[in-house]
């Protein structure tokens, strides 16, 4: 009885039948707001009918004191969604909208008035209505989770603003140039601006792996801005080769999306600094995985060191292959890490070559492991290292990457 009465009250207001429904819009399924208010007006009138006497069914206000007959604009609404779509690529869209404050200030006084807790709010059946529309128009599906394009609507202007969302590509990448950082590097002194010390450039380096990838992306769907988002990152004199450092592009804003990522692999490949491999469509998930795992690497590093003897060095390749390293923060990056002591593990080591000033070894180690520093010592920072054990002076010459134990 007590829905009845609530019903009896809502009818004495002069609404629409969309706007009378979605008062009661979580008491039953399967049918519009619309329809559910109709149907409460018939419903109404045949519940209270009394012997012979027939009550009339309530009729639709002429003109809607919340929504102001919002609802017969749907159509409008529809064709300038779809309008202002056209010329996207979307495989997917979601409708949104802005509705005057003053009738959402009215739809709340009335939920108050009327004591309910079963309404919708008339944003969401504007977006639900006007969605279906348009998907009939441009035969796209509807996605409410994170669809290729929003148009959101404003209703107090006719007006459509357009929300595209990002594309994103997976990858991996290997370099091949030891000047190539892996992402874009602002000049500090002017901030990107140019100045004398950046060549007018902005830029500490001329171009980046990001750049080298995301170029040729970026123009291919019109987009407004990319972004590499990398499972982990060489030092900027460290090739990356093997299987390739897996990475995801994020590009904003594409107008198009329907790309043959073949072709754009053997145009970004032409750098001959950069060649990508293995790339697909993706989602933003995607980016998550990449910067939460951390699989180990392999690395083939040349060292430059004074003349010693091969069994002796061996030897101390054999102690050293498990061992657990104690890193604090090398001198080279304790500008802008935070200074801390580092546990990572030096899994697998192996002696390729050994000549009279010089020794090529192979190491897998867990992800973050400082690699120079483990062969320096970096003033006795990681312990142990190489310099120590062998009791010679050791430098870094060469450092790759040749794997990422990723799948």
């Amino acid at each position: 009885m007590e829905a009845l009465v609530k019903v009896e009250k809502a009818l004495e207001e002069d609404l629409c039948d969309h706007c009378l429904g979605r008062l009661f819009a979580q008491l039953g399924h399967g049918i519009t707001n619309r329809e559910r208010g109709k149907s409460l007006r018939i419903a109404y009138a045949m519940l209270n009918t009394h012997g012979e006497e027939r009550k009339k069914v309530p009729k639709e206000a002429e003109t809607c004191d919340l929504c102001g007959d919002l609802f017969d604009e749907l159509d409008k609404f529809a064709e300038l969604a779809s309008e202002k779509m056209d010329g996207f690529e979307f495989q997917d869209f979601l409708v949104g909208s802005r509705i005057d404050p003053e009738i959402e200030e009215r739809e709340e006084r009335l939920w108050t008035d009327l004591n309910l807790n079963t309404a919708e709010p008339i944003k969401s059946e504007i977006n639900r209505e006007v969605g279906k529309r348009v998907q009939k128009k441009t035969e796209k599906e509807v996605d409410l989770g994170y669809p290729d394009i929003k148009a959101i609507i404003d209703t107090r202007f006719d007006s459509v603003d357009i929300e595209l969302s990002p594309l994103f590509v997976y990858g991996r990448y290997k370099k091949f140039d030891r000047g190539v950082p892996q992402t874009r590097w602002v000049c500090r002194r002017c901030r990107g601006k140019g100045c004398e010390r950046c060549h007018g450039t902005g830029k500490l380096y001329q171009t980046s792996v990001e750049e080298i990838i995301g170029g040729p992306l970026l123009e291919t769907v019109s987009g407004e801005d990319f972004k590499l988002h990398g499972m982990g990152r060489e030092d900027i004199d460290a090739k990356m080769l093997g299987n390739g450092r897996p990475f995801v592009m994020e590009v904003k804003d594409p107008v198009k999306r329907d790309l043959d990522l073949k072709e754009l692999e053997k145009e970004i490949n032409e750098s001959e600094k950069v060649e990508v491999l293995s790339m697909e469509l993706t989602e933003k998930e995607k980016i998550q995985d990449i910067k939460q795992t951390r699989p180990d690497k392999t690395y083939r590093v040349t060292v430059g060191l004074e003349k010693t003897k091969r069994a002796k060095f061996k030897k101390v390749l054999d102690e050293l292959r498990g061992s657990e390293l104690s890193q604090r923060t090398p001198l080279r990056v304790s500008h802008r890490r935070s200074d801390r002591v580092r546990k990572r593990r030096v899994k697998e080591l192996d002696l390729v070559s050994l000549d009279d000033d010089e020794a090529v070894l192979e190491m897998r180690c867990e992800a973050g492991t400082y690699v120079k520093e483990f062969i320096h010592g970096d003033d006795g920072r990681t312990q142990p290292n190489l310099s120590e054990e062998l009791g010679v002076s050791c430098k870094v010459e060469k450092l790759d990457v040749i794997k990422v134990h990723y799948p």
